[in-house]
């Protein structure tokens, strides 16, 4: 067990027996602390995040908790975080999405796979319980301990020059997520490999659901049966990246369907290349509303399924309608240095 010490935030009402006695063997010969709330910024930590939810899905004190990081900026600036989230059937995944991004813009970082959750009866640990040999809450239980140990383990790495791949179907000339792309890019340039995919050309198959053993047959080769730019393009370039950035503009307060299919497509080589050593940035820009609702699906997907690392302030986000007003948003060229200087430090050896 990690010998870091552990900051644990348990948020609003008394912990269920159950999740009591999960969090105490998650912690077992860890130095932790144990905070109901924030009252001063966290800065450089380790931190766990114990969620409990009611029977509606809910808990007080972590919506005060959520209009704190809101806030706050800063709260948490230098710390590396994951969260635990025990309730019922529905409302753990959507709660932690929505606690991560938070905590993502309070300036800290999310480890990959940052998420454990224990829904009513443990029916999503069935796979973990069968490859272990153990029962349900035995399987919830040494998945805490380990996200505990890997929240003390985890450490970014650097590099003399990073590569870093970026994601997008849009057009370079209309597109507001594209302009500030654009912008971005010059200010890395002298320290990142660059790869640009533009997954635009119409022949991007979405993930169909292959049985595993056929996935992971095709993802042991680097390829995937539909083949196309994902097998010739995307994976290699995913595969050697150490940070992927998706531009996302938001359509109809969802992903691209083409980015879509291309998350959901990495399956395959998520199989078989770890992907926890590789960061994930977003570029948001939504018409009218929205931008958290987007980012949050690149937390969800990228983060808390495939694995990547979330650094501290990784989504962007900006609300911008007609072509090129993006670009004349107030102080926006503020924010684009902002994003970009944090990108290199996140990333470079420097």
């Amino acid at each position: 067990m990690s010998h870091t010490p552990l900051t644990v935030i348990c948020p609003g009402h008394r912990l269920s027996p159950r999740f009591s006695g999960i969090l105490e063997s998650a912690l077992a010969g860890t130095e932790a602390e144990l905070l109901k709330e924030i009252s001063a910024p966290l800065h450089n930590r380790r931190i766990l995040f114990a969620v409990s939810l009611d029977d509606a899905g809910q808990n007080e004190g972590l919506y005060r908790l959520l209009g704190q990081l809101r806030r706050e900026k800063n709260l948490l600036t230098g710390s590396a975080a994951g969260i635990l989230v025990d309730g019922g059937d529905l409302y753990t995944k959507s709660t932690a999405r929505e606690l991560a991004l938070a905590v993502n813009q309070s300036d800290c970082t999310l480890i990959g796979r940052p998420l454990v959750e224990g829904t009513s009866d443990l029916r999503n640990f069935t796979v973990q319980a069968k490859n272990a040999g153990c029962g349900l809450e035995d399987a919830y239980r040494r998945a805490a301990a380990d996200l505990v140990r890997r929240i003390g383990d985890f450490a970014p790495p650097k590099h003399r020059r990073p590569r870093v791949t970026v994601l997008h179907a849009s057009s370079h000339r209309t597109s507001n997520t594209m302009a500030l792309w654009m912008h971005v890019r010059p200010q890395l340039e002298d320290c990142c490999d660059i790869t640009e995919i533009g997954l635009r050309n119409g022949t991007m198959e979405d993930c169909a659901g292959c049985p595993y053993t056929m996935c992971l047959h095709f993802g042991e080769k680097g390829e995937c049966f539909y083949g196309g730019v994902m097998v010739r393009e995307v994976y290699p370039a995913v595969r050697d990246a150490d940070a992927v950035v998706l531009l996302c503009p938001n359509y109809n307060d969802a992903l691209s369907a083409n980015l879509t299919a291309a998350i959901n497509r990495l399956t395959a080589l998520y199989r078989t290349t770890p992907f926890t050593d590789k960061a994930v940035y977003a570029i948001v820009v939504s018409g009218y509303s929205g931008g958290d609702i987007v980012a949050s699906q690149v937390v969800s997907a990228m983060c808390m399924n495939k694995g990547f690392y979330l650094p501290a302030g990784a989504c962007l986000m900006e609300t911008a309608n007609t072509a090129g007003e993006a670009l004349s948003l107030p102080d926006i060229e503020t924010r684009l240095t902002d994003f970009s200087t944090q990108l290199r430090r996140q990333l470079c050896d420097l």
